[in-house]
């Protein structure tokens, strides 16, 4: 009956955040239902006929448990295609540093090793901006820092020119995101936008709203974005949630890990409660060479690397489908809603 019970919870249409997280733990609950499944065999009864339906309710929430996370399988097909021409090649690294970690010099090793044309970090104080700064070399000549004692700081380092850049603050004055064109080594111009929306959860924020919001408005700048666009960041949402679904049929950016792997980054502190967070959202322009999920820096979050290669010439192959008017209007009511929670307070 849990089992059952957490399988139809995400489709309550409330954004509580006890009922969002169930968003969450899909790779756990299949675990959990073909384990009740299993277990309930013991007391199994050929004659009642109620146990063939408590078996079969089962054993569809097994199903349908997995089809969440399947995508995210090796056996699943590529959203992204492997890139054949690495000479256009763009490495990138998001880390959440977890603000009160002390730890600087794992993260420093790191990041120095990896060498990342773009690099972000989250949650990030004046304290973290010193120690990283500290350990940069020259080649970072672009970046945009807006350090922040509340775990909602954002520093952003990049080997590749950035101009127009913005700091906004789309749904709260107290969670910035920032916003920047990339000139890469070619001279083609790239959109980034960098985000860590606010979780929904009891100490933060009891709604998801101001999270969806968020994720909404970065989508809609996406889709009407001229460049192509990387998405960047902590989204405090997994990618296979309706929320993320959402955002990728209206933004139109590829998931580079539909097919490769979970690359689980959060938590780094359980072995069972783990789940992919940290999220780079990329353009048909775009393809990939490597995707990595890095050490642990003493934080709960795993950093994530990725190398991708700029080739628009062969965009229409894996072009997503624009988004339906229903879907826009979708999106368009998140954002409604938040502005109208927002007039309330």
């Amino acid at each position: 009956m849990i089992a059952i019970i957490f399988t139809l919870l995400p489709f309550v249409a409330l954004d509580y955040w006890w009922i969002r997280m169930f968003d969450f733990p899909h790779l756990q609950l299949t675990f959990l239902t073909v384990l009740a499944v299993l277990t309930y065999v013991i007391k199994f009864d050929f004659r009642a006929w109620r146990d063939y339906v408590f078996t079969g309710v089962l054993v569809l929430c097994s199903l349908y448990q997995f089809s969440k996370i399947y995508p995210y399988t090796t056996f699943a097909k590529y959203e992204v295609l492997n890139t054949v021409d690495s000479s256009k090649s763009l490495s990138l690294f998001t880390a959440n540093v977890l603000q009160k970690n002390d730890k600087h010099n794992l993260l420093q090793d790191m990041y120095k090793n990896l060498d990342s044309d773009i690099m972000l970090f989250t949650e990030t104080d004046r304290i973290w901006m010193s120690a990283i700064k500290n350990e940069l070399n020259s080649s970072y000549i672009s970046n945009v820092e807006v350090p922040k004692d509340n775990t909602y700081g954002m520093l952003l380092y990049s080997k590749l020119e950035l101009f127009d850049t913005e700091v906004k603050y789309l749904v709260s004055d107290s969670v910035p995101s920032i916003h920047a064109k990339v000139k890469l080594a070619s001279s083609d111009t790239i959109q980034l936008y960098a985000i860590h929306p606010t979780p929904p959860m009891p100490q933060e924020n009891p709604l998801s709203t101001d999270r969806d919001a968020e994720m909404m408005m970065i989508a809609k700048m996406a889709l009407d974005s001229k460049y192509p666009v990387i998405v960047i960041g902590d989204f405090n949402d997994v990618a296979w949630s309706q929320t993320s679904k959402l955002f990728q049929r209206v933004s139109r950016l590829l998931d580079m890990r539909k097919g490769r792997g979970l690359y689980n980054t959060y938590s780094a502190d359980s072995y069972i409660m783990r789940w992919p967070l940290d999220h780079i959202f990329i353009s048909s322009a775009f393809k990939v060479k490597k995707i990595q999920r890095c050490e642990d820096i003493n934080s709960d979050h795993y950093p994530l690397y990725t190398e991708i290669s700029f080739e628009p010439e062969d965009h229409e192959l894996q072009q997503l489908a624009f988004p339906s008017l229903v879907d826009l209007k979708s999106a368009q009511d998140q954002i409604d809603k938040y502005q109208t929670e927002k007039l309330k307070l």
